[in-house]
């Protein structure tokens, strides 16, 4: 009996040995990942002060925001997540604003020029296609997108238009305009910039062609969005077909345009000025069309008499000989 009992105390001290042990062990285990933890746990409490403090570089901004929202008592996890959301949500903003005009943290993208280039053909004289275009305040009148041109003087004009359902208003001024031949404009307004030029060409003296070059810098949000979808091109081929419409349908000689030249963006000379040497043109032209006829006819006149002086020598010689046939009969009878 005291041999079992023996046994029993040795294999229950064994255990309990085995017990004590794997219990050493797990205490151990845990006492290291503790340790490691709290050495982890003391970095990133170091990093935090040190990003608080400028000593960390960038990005602090997010982690003083999560460290906020957790003395607030959200989860790392949480704060972390909503934290991130609204760092994304921040530059998403920057970009749409860099994109559409607004003030942007990064780099603000310049918005691109867009060039538009036209070319028709017009039935019509040079001159006529080109009065017609300078009646600015025509121009509502025959085109959609013209509300109205107020002129304020030779060089200047105010213009409202209509693109969608977006209006804006450009003061024009022009910086070149020589008749008949071309105008170059420059125009500025809240919703954008414009450079352009027109050009004339006679191709016959009933046919005139027209090339139109249009340089738009947008300003805004509606502005960049149309002109994403260039709406404003659309809507500027659209009316200058309906010039074409409205100009080949004009009585010529009811046209009246403004005839006067602009250099530098100064009028150097005058519509009146500019008529009256037209003018001044048309009858030298014509005087020098009456001289050519009247040489015609004298021409005529000279050859005429010199046929009249080649037939008389005939005349005058059948007379002579009826006169000797004459005097040949006398002489026989006597």
């Amino acid at each position: 009996m005291a041999g079992k009992e023996d046994v029993k105390d040795g294999a229950g001290s064994g255990l309990e040995m085995l017990r004590s042990e794997v219990g050493d062990y797990l205490g151990a285990q845990a006492e290291h990942l503790v340790g490691k933890t709290g050495k982890t746990l003391t970095g990133l409490t170091q990093k935090l002060l040190d990003t608080a403090s400028g000593d960390g570089g960038g990005g602090g901004g997010f982690i003083k925001g999560v460290g906020s929202r957790l003395l607030q008592g959200e989860s790392p996890f949480k704060a972390i997540v909503a934290e991130k959301a609204g760092d994304v949500k921040d530059k998403v903003m920057d970009k749409a604003k860099g994109l559409f005009g607004g003030k942007s943290k990064g780099k603000s993208g310049s918005a691109k020029v867009m060039n538009i280039i036209e070319v028709l053909d017009i039935g019509q004289p040079l001159r006529t296609t080109y009065d017609q275009w300078t009646q600015y305040d025509e121009f509502s009148g025959f085109t959609k997108g013209v509300l109205s041109v107020s002129q304020g003087d030779e060089v200047t004009s105010d213009w409202k238009l209509k693109v969608g359902p977006s209006k804006r208003s450009y003061k024009a001024t022009v910086q070149e305009q020589i008749p008949d031949q071309r105008i170059v404009w420059t125009s500025e307004g809240a919703k954008g910039t414009t450079h352009g030029c027109v050009t004339f060409h006679e191709l016959a003296p009933e046919l005139t062609r027209i090339v139109l070059v249009v340089e738009y810098s947008p300003v805004g949000f509606f502005e960049k969005t149309g002109n994403i979808w260039r709406a404003q091109g659309r809507r500027l081929r659209l009316d200058f077909k309906n010039f074409q419409r409205y100009v080949s349908f004009a009585d010529p000689d009811e046209v009246e345009g403004w005839r006067g030249e602009i250099r530098d963006g100064e009028v150097v000379r005058t519509h009146e000025e500019v008529v009256e040497e037209e003018e001044q043109e048309a009858g030298e032209e014509g005087e020098e069309g009456e001289e050519g006829e009247g040489g015609e006819e004298e021409y005529e006149d000279e050859y005429e008499d010199e046929e009249e002086d080649d037939e008389a020598p005939d005349e005058e010689g059948d007379y002579e000989d009826e006169e000797e046939e004459e005097d040949e009969e006398d002489e026989e009878e006597r």
